[in-house]
């Protein structure tokens, strides 16, 4: 059964029609530049950035940040004005099919693969890494000669799809063997400075964003601009007015007199790393990472949670709490890799989180807070800050934020 058909006959039947009316309405605006985001990790953050860079120059829409992609799309597309010059959208698959179905919408002239990992490995998804593959490349075979395929070239799975298109690629990374790549890396509280190497010219990159990955993100932001005739000026002009987005890296006030590091919108494996990382560079004197499970990591799932475990040792973290069944390979691989194993908790449900973490914390801490959305691990800071919280589930199928789901609301269990 095809995606389409998985949905309410009386949805399907709207969003179908929703569907003709944005398509139709994307033919008869041909001024368009359309570039599509794709990857495991860093969609969302790229397609702002792109977004933000392209503004400088050209009338711009981009999709929304907190809508599935399936009703993004054809939402997106029915806000192009005449004057609109640059589109930018987020195109997520976690089904067989979902690329055929974007792109029999709308078909970019640039597609950008920010990396791949086994999210949305399991059977209920896109089945194993090479399902993954196979799906997102769809956006590189439909690109067009004269089209372009912006890659990051440290990801391997990812460079490896360079000769799957017919467009020009270019490659962003860490090393002079991409088209642009960068060194000088700085991460504060402040945000992230980095130097960006364009063959011999050397640009000084400064954004609010937080976290080392983010240069990834700069830097594919560089490319589609220069590709697109936007100054350098005008590029380092977007990238001063980044600013993290809420619950991807963001640095809030804390319980208890903490300062809290937001980071539960999203985890796989590969952006947990990047978050740890990234606590470990800010200044602080204490830090407390705050793990829940990673989900839809299919067979990936030992191996995907002891991969944290192991890159944990060699950060400067001095508590680990972790939250539900699969994080206890967390644990286990961080303790046998030599983390302290007196400063490790390992906890069943939110609840029992709170409650060791009153114990331990200590005013001015960082607290990085990181798992999968439906993992909900904002419930920690409430219960933290004195509010009720009659719910224990390790996982919940809502995706709406908790401050604002009636079963807390109305205190049901």
């Amino acid at each position: 059964m095809g995606f389409m058909e998985k949905q309410s006959f009386s949805k399907q039947i709207f969003h179908q029609g929703r569907r003709w009316l944005a398509k139709f309405w994307l033919e008869v605006n041909p001024q368009l530049r359309i570039i599509g985001i794709t990857g495991s990790f860093g969609k969302t953050s790229t397609t702002v950035s792109i977004a933000k860079v392209l503004a400088q120059k050209f009338p711009t829409i981009k999709t929304d940040i907190n809508l599935d992609t399936v009703y993004n799309l054809p939402i997106t597309l029915l806000k192009i004005k005449p004057w609109t010059e640059a589109l930018v959208l987020e195109m997520g698959v976690d089904h067989p099919g979902e690329m055929d179905l974007h792109l029999s919408l709308v078909k970019p002239q640039i597609g950008v693969i920010t990396g791949i990992t086994p999210v949305h490995s399991d059977k209920e998804h896109l089945g194993s890494i090479e399902g993954i593959i196979k799906e997102k490349s769809k956006l590189l075979k439909c690109l067009a000669k004269d089209g372009l395929a912006v890659l990051n070239y440290d990801d391997e799975n990812v460079r490896k799809l360079a000769s799957l298109t017919k467009a020009r690629v270019l490659f962003y990374g860490k090393t002079k063997d991409s088209d642009v790549w960068s060194n000088q890396v700085k991460v504060g509280k402040d945000g992230l400075s980095f130097d960006l190497h364009d063959q011999n010219k050397k640009i000084k990159v400064f954004t609010k964003l937080v976290g080392s990955h983010h240069v990834y993100t700069c830097m594919a932001a560089y490319l589609v601009g220069r590709y697109l005739g936007v100054s350098q000026e005008k590029y380092l002009k977007a990238m001063a007015s980044l600013t993290p987005l809420s619950g991807r890296l963001s640095l809030e006030e804390g319980p208890l007199g903490t300062i809290l590091v937001n980071d539960v919108r999203r985890a796989n494996p590969v952006s947990t790393i990047a978050g740890l990382q990234t606590l470990a560079d800010l200044p602080g004197k204490r830090k407390i990472a705050i793990l829940g499970e990673m989900g839809e990591l299919g067979s990936f799932n030992e191996e995907g949670h002891r991969l944290v475990g192991k890159k944990i040792v060699q950060l400067e973290i001095d508590f680990l709490l972790v939250i539900g069944p699969s994080t206890k390979f967390i644990i286990d691989e961080a303790v046998k890799s030599g983390f302290n194993k007196e400063k490790t908790f390992w906890v069943k449900d939110v609840v029992e989180a709170a409650d060791v973490l009153r114990k331990i914390i200590k005013k001015g801490d960082l607290l990085y807070l990181k798992g999968s959305l439906l993992k909900h691990l904002e419930r920690v800071i409430l219960l933290l800050e004195g509010k009720q919280v009659n719910c224990y589930l390790v996982s919940c199928t809502l995706y709406q934020p908790c401050p604002t789901c009636p079963k807390l609301i109305n205190n049901l269990k």
